[in-house]
C-alpha cells in the first residue's frame, strides 16, 4: 500500500501501567501494516508483559540502570553504544515514542529514522527530536485515544481500540497450583492491590481490611492481596486488620504469573497501579481507585463503571490534581463497595 510501513519502534520503556496502554497502538499498527518488523524498547524488567504478543516481532531490552552510569562507568558507555548501533542497524521508517522524555527523545534521533513522532511541547524538551509533533487535547484526552492518535498521522487505521495481552499457559497452570496449595479454585476469589510507588496514590490499608471483610461475607470470594516484594509488610498489615484469612501473594509471582492471576479474578480491587491496569485489559470485574491522577487520561478505556473516584470527568488535562478534595483519602469504603456491588450484582442477574 502506499506509504506503508516495513519497520516499525515504539519506544515506552516503562511504567507497567503505561505499557497497557499502549497496547492498543501496538495492535492498530499490525492490523494497519500487516507485514511490518515492528520493534518494541522497554526496561527488562517489564519485558514479560511483551514477551509472545502476536502483534510484536522483537524486544529491545532497554536498562535504564546501566545506561544512566555511561557517562562515568566504560561498560554501561559500550552498553550505551550497543544499543544506539542496534537501533540504527534496524533501519525503522517510523518511531513512535509515547515516553516522551529527554533520554527517550534523543533515542528515536540517534535511531537515524527520518519519521519520528511524539508529543508536542514534551516535557525536559523532548519535542525537539521529533520530526511529527502532536498536540493532546479533550478529544484525545485518554492515553490510549493519543497514542492512537499518533499513529493515525503515520497512517494506521485504529476503529477500535483492542486490548491484546499474550498467551501465558505456563503461568496459568503455576498460579493454578498456587491458589489449589490455599484451597482456592477456579475463579471464586478477589484480588487486592493495596500498594503502589508512591504513597500518596495508596488507599489506607485499613480500608481495604474493612472492604475485605464486605466482599468475603456478601460475594463468599476467597481474598488475595498482591504487590511488589517491599509491599508484603503493607499487607501483613491488611491481614492483622481484616477478619477474614487473606492470602499474601506480594513478591511471589513473576510477572506472567500475575498476569494470570488478575485474569482469573472475579473480582480486582486496586489502586492506580499496574497491576489494575491490567485487570483493566484483561476485562474483569474492577474497581479502580484513583486519588490525585486523572482518570480521565487513565482510567479503563471504555469502561467508566470500574472508577472509583471524586469528580473523575472534571479535572481537565492535567496529569495530577493539588485539590485536597482529590486526596485519595476522600474516597470511602461504602464508594468502593457499592462500585463492587453494582458490577457482580449486575453479572449475577445475567
Amino acid at each position: 500500500m502506499p506509504g506503508s510501513l516495513e519497520n516499525i519502534l515504539i519506544i515506552k520503556p516503562s511504567s507497567l501501567g503505561d505499557i497497557v496502554l499502549a497496547l492498543p497502538a501496538l495492535t492498530a499498527l499490525r492490523r494497519s501494516f500487516p507485514d511490518a518488523k515492528i520493534s518494541w524498547l522497554v526496561r527488562p524488567i517489564f519485558a514479560a508483559l511483551l514477551e509472545n504478543h502476536p502483534h510484536l516481532d522483537e524486544i529491545i531490552p532497554f536498562d535504564r540502570k546501566l545506561l544512566g552510569k555511561a557517562w562515568f562507568n566504560p561498560g554501561a558507555f559500550c552498553a550505551l553504544v550497543s544499543l544506539i548501533r542496534r537501533l540504527r542497524n534496524g533501519r525503522f521508517d517510523a518511531v513512535f515514542d509515547f515516553q516522551c522524555l529527554f533520554r527517550t527523545a534523543s533515542l528515536a534521533w540517534l535511531s537515524g529514522c527520518r519519521k519520528r513522532f511524539g508529543r508536542a511541547h514534551a516535557r525536559e524538551f523532548a519535542h525537539v527530536f521529533y520530526t511529527n509533533k502532536v498536540p493532546q487535547d479533550m478529544h484525545c484526552a485518554h492515553l490510549v485515544d493519543y497514542y492512537l492518535k499518533i499513529i493515525r498521522i503515520a497512517g494506521a487505521h485504529s476503529d477500535n481500540a483492542e486490548f491484546v495481552l499474550p498467551e501465558v499457559p505456563d503461568a496459568v497452570e503455576s498460579i493454578r497450583q498456587v491458589l489449589a496449595s490455599h484451597g482456592i479454585t477456579g475463579g471464586n476469589y478477589a484480588v487486592l492491590v493495596p500498594g503502589s510507588a508512591h504513597t500518596d496514590k495508596c488507599w489506607p490499608t485499613v480500608r481495604f481490611a474493612e472492604l475485605a471483610d464486605k466482599i468475603s461475607a456478601k460475594f463468599g470470594l476467597s481474598i488475595i492481596a498482591t504487590g511488589t516484594k517491599p509491599e508484603a509488610s503493607v499487607i501483613e498489615i491488611l491481614k492483622a486488620k481484616a477478619g477474614v484469612p487473606i492470602v499474601n501473594l506480594a513478591g511471589q509471582t513473576s510477572l506472567r504469573e500475575l498476569m494470570a492471576l488478575l485474569k482469573g479474578a472475579g473480582l480486582v480491587v486496586s489502586n492506580d497501579t499496574g497491576p489494575g491496569h491490567i485487570a483493566a485489559a484483561s476485562g474483569v470485574p474492577l474497581a479502580l481507585i484513583f486519588g490525585r491522577s486523572n482518570p480521565i487520561r487513565v482510567a479503563p478505556y471504555g469502561r467508566k463503571h470500574c472508577v472509583v473516584a471524586i469528580d473523575p470527568d472534571g479535572r481537565g488535562l492535567d496529569i495530577n490534581s493539588a485539590d485536597p478534595k482529590h486526596d485519595i483519602k476522600a474516597i470511602t469504603v461504602d464508594q468502593v463497595y457499592q462500585n463492587v456491588c453494582e458490577q457482580l450484582d449486575s453479572r449475577a442477574d445475567k
